[in-house]
């Protein structure tokens, strides 16, 4: 899920308690709002229009990857929402495929 970074140690000289407990904090919530602002943009539901512009298709091919079973979708009414895990984990399984042959 991208570039890690480990961070092996840290020193911190002059610090106060106070000081310290204030940047563990900090770094709790900094560490809190990624992960929420992650698990958000993977339950992200989005349009046969604006997948159609990612994948640089019309609208009529989204409609027909979906009738196929290429790409899961659900709706919401009458609209065709497609979550943005499905179509991650679509494209990958038509790399992998490629790579099979």
């Amino acid at each position: 899920m991208g570039n890690q970074v480990k961070i092996e140690s840290v020193v911190l000289h002059y610090v106060s308690v106070e000081e310290y407990q204030k940047l563990t904090n900090d770094i709790s919530e900094m560490k809190a709002i990624i992960k929420e602002g992650f698990s958000n943009s993977q339950n992200l539901k989005l349009s046969i229009k604006e997948v159609a512009e990612e994948l640089d298709v019309s609208e009529l091919s989204v409609h027909n990857y979906i009738k196929k079973g290429y790409i899961k979708a659900f709706k919401i009414g009458r609209r065709v929402f497609i979550k943005r895990t499905d179509l991650d984990n679509s494209l990958k399984e038509v790399k992998s495929l490629k790579y099979k042959r």
